[in-house]
């Protein structure tokens, strides 16, 4: 028994990189049994980060792929897709993010595996959705960012266009993909029948994008320029202070006026640029150069001691590094210990968000490749035999143990 919301429901994992792999990690977290299955070559995120232990085991795929068995099947040999289908068959939801005219030539689209299984959800993660002239072409996360605006905010932003450093497209694609099975499966619930969804990475970020930076332009025609002057502007980042940075964002009337009190600036409560939060915002670079200005004066503990007594949101600027020694983090338990079977002791996260009704009391380590075929063949009713001959003949992977690039 895991425990968690989605105890009892069976995925099936068809997905590789991060996208899908984070759709289905969020579902095996919160309880879902999630079933990886992978290629003989296996996901190549298993080789894309740098740094592991042993090859094939780096630590971005361990993160994304915790909680999930891993199974691997040729699904070019017709026995290895005949275990596909069985499993299919089993499974309450399959998620993919192999492009849709290969699943169907397979055999794997919704409508050929609906007549088995009714109640299957599937859901395909593409680049782009059915109907655009993009459809059907292979992307990936800067592919996405540079197309949906992300990219350009920045050259909005500081005069060039650029990436945000992290594959947020498919972080936030990924997410997506999960609620939109939870939706399905609540759905299912009430019908007793399955659906297909189609999640596409582009118009969701375009929607992303749209709606924080569309503003004026929402309107047609247009009142003003597009764009939300106050995130674009090159000053909307930690601001220097005496002895490094901080970052404040004073939103409301009572925060904006106490900050002003703080950096020794009281008349600037009544400065038409400032007095209320349409004029604030209306003025963007003028704000930011008022907190520019007064952050300058103190050292970062000094300013977060004030900001803290006068209730303004304000937090010391963190590097990747400090996050591991974050005192809240620490607090919350977020980074756990872990000893995985093969890879020795590991660094885990915790999941943020609880359920009072209850939470995945088991963890699992991220599965080496083909680790659990064995296993699961012999669930889905195939006799040892029958294994040992898939092994033999390529249909099925068990080589985890001798894994090598």
């Amino acid at each position: 028994m895991t425990g968690g919301p989605l105890e009892g429901v069976r995925v099936v994992d068809l997905t590789t990189v991060v996208v899908g792999p984070v759709a289905s990690r969020t579902l095996a977290d919160q309880g879902a049994e999630v079933i990886k299955v992978e290629a003989p070559e296996g996901d190549i995120l298993r080789h894309l980060a740098h740094g592991s232990r042993t090859p094939g085991m780096s630590g971005k795929f361990m993160n994304f792929n915790r909680n999930k068995r891993g199974v691997c099947l040729n699904l070019k040999h017709p026995d290895g897709l005949a275990a596909m289908k069985r499993l299919l068959a089993r499974a309450d939801v399959f998620v993919s993010n192999v492009r849709p005219p290969a699943l169907a030539r397979l055999g794997l689209d919704h409508a050929s595996l609906s007549r088995e299984n009714p109640r299957l959800i599937v859901c395909n993660i593409v680049a782009f959705g059915r109907g655009g002239r993009y459809y059907n072409r292979p992307a990936y996360d800067p592919i996405i960012q540079s197309l949906s605006g992300v990219a350009g905010t920045f050259e909005r932003a500081i005069g060039e266009p650029r990436f945000v450093p992290m594959v947020m497209t498919d972080h936030v694609t990924g997410l997506i993909a999960a609620q939109c099975i939870g939706f399905a499966l609540y759905r299912r619930e009430r019908t007793g029948v399955g659906e297909a969804i189609e999640v596409p990475m582009f118009e969701n970020m375009a929607g992303f994008v749209a709606s924080e930076h569309l503003g004026a332009a929402t309107f047609d025609p247009p009142c003003g320029p597009s764009g939300d002057g106050r995130l674009l502007s090159p000053d909307y980042r930690p601001l220097p202070t005496k002895d490094g940075y901080i970052t404040v964002a004073p939103n409301n009337n009572a925060q904006a006026f106490a900050f002003f009190d703080a950096i020794g600036r009281p008349e600037l409560k009544t400065d038409p640029r400032f007095s209320t939060a349409a004029a604030r915002t209306a003025h963007p670079e003028e704000y930011f150069k008022v907190r520019t200005e007064g952050l300058a004066r103190k050292t970062t503990a000094e300013w977060l001691e004030i900001f803290a007594a006068l209730d303004v949101p304000a937090a010391r600027y963190n590097t990747i590094d400090d996050l591991l020694t974050d005192p809240h983090l620490a607090d919350v338990g977020f980074f756990f210990p872990e000893e995985h079977p093969t890879e020795g002791r590991i660094r885990r996260t915790r999941v943020a968000n609880r359920f009072s009704g209850g939470m995945r009391e088991d963890t699992l380590p991220a599965p080496r490749l083909g680790q659990h075929t064995r296993e699961v063949l012999a669930e889905l009713g195939y006799g040892a035999a029958e294994i040992a001959r898939m092994v033999e003949t390529g249909a099925a992977v068990d080589r985890h143990r001798t894994e090598t690039v």
